[in-house]
């Protein structure tokens, strides 16, 4: 059984300067993939649980198809929630087996994120797992804007609420359609010379992969969510399977044909966040 916390493969990352990609899902046909694409390429991998799969598919069904992905793998496997906007999002991951919730205080008053998010970090350690906050408030492309992380105020977001794991908001965008974006390079500094808690960037499809390589090496970034990137490349094998047969019907045999071009995508996320 490979299954992991959070730290448990963070900590590592911090140390030896890579990162760890945190892999959106939507569905066993994508989570799949992302464990084989891990396993060929020899890296752990976070295995991550949004509002819009949770939305499809009850928490714990995807619990149970975390772990049961993470009892059969050969790498590291974390089962974790994305983007849990309540106590009661995080407590029932927790009880359904996820070894890692992400409490996502970003939008509230800087008192109430930190209060709030202390709170889940309490209840994930008390049940062994590990949390993520996020402070500086990342946006959406084409909605809401972002606002970039304050250094001094993550310092003291990361003191106050001892997150596992610290997401900040450095130019990074939600549901980025292409890899043109550039990270605040000077701010990620500033906010890792006062604090040594591993770093994410959520938006990861909208930065280059020279730029995740490069920040997965030289900062204190340790993970790296990746959505979009994936999406696109299971919808493009989706739509040439079913565009390649119009007769075609069975969903299984439509379904098997996204599997390899998946892997092959997230091989190439995974690869360019490895240790030199």
């Amino acid at each position: 059984m490979t299954l992991a916390t959070l730290s448990d493969v963070l900590q590592p990352a911090l140390r030896d300067g890579y990162a760890v990609a945190g892999l959106v899902t939507l569905g066993w046909e994508d989570m799949r993939a992302f464990v084989a694409a891990a396993e060929l390429e020899g890296v752990p991998v976070i295995l991550q649980a949004g509002p819009s799969c949770r939305a499809h598919t009850p928490l714990p069904v995807l619990g149970a198809m975390f772990r049961y992905l993470a009892e059969h793998a050969s790498v590291p496997v974390v089962a974790h929630l994305d983007h849990g906007y309540s106590r009661e999002d995080c407590e029932l991951a927790l009880e359904c087996g996820f070894t890692s919730v992400m409490f996502d205080g970003s939008r509230k008053p800087l008192e109430d994120n930190i209060r709030e998010t202390a709170e889940i970090v309490r209840l994930a350690h008390a049940a062994g797992a590990s949390c993520e906050g996020e402070i500086g408030f990342v946006g959406y492309a084409g909605a809401e804007a972002s606002q970039g992380t304050d250094p001094d105020q993550a310092a003291l977001f990361a003191r106050e609420t001892g997150v596992d794991a610290m997401a900040i908001s450095v130019g990074n965008v939600h549901l980025q359609t292409s890899a043109a974006g550039e990270l605040d390079v000077d701010r990620i500094h500033a906010v890792q010379t006062l604090t040594t808690v591993p770093l994410v960037i959520h938006g990861g499809s909208g930065v280059s992969h020279e730029q995740r390589t490069m920040l997965a090496r030289q900062t204190n970034i340790c993970k790296f969510n990746i959505g979009t990137e994936l999406r696109h490349a299971f919808g493009t094998a989706l739509r040439n399977a079913v565009n390649a047969d119009p007769q075609a019907f069975d969903r299984v045999a439509i379904l098997k044909q996204t599997h390899d071009p998946v892997v092959a995508a997230a091989r190439k996320v995974l690869r360019v966040l490895k240790g030199s």
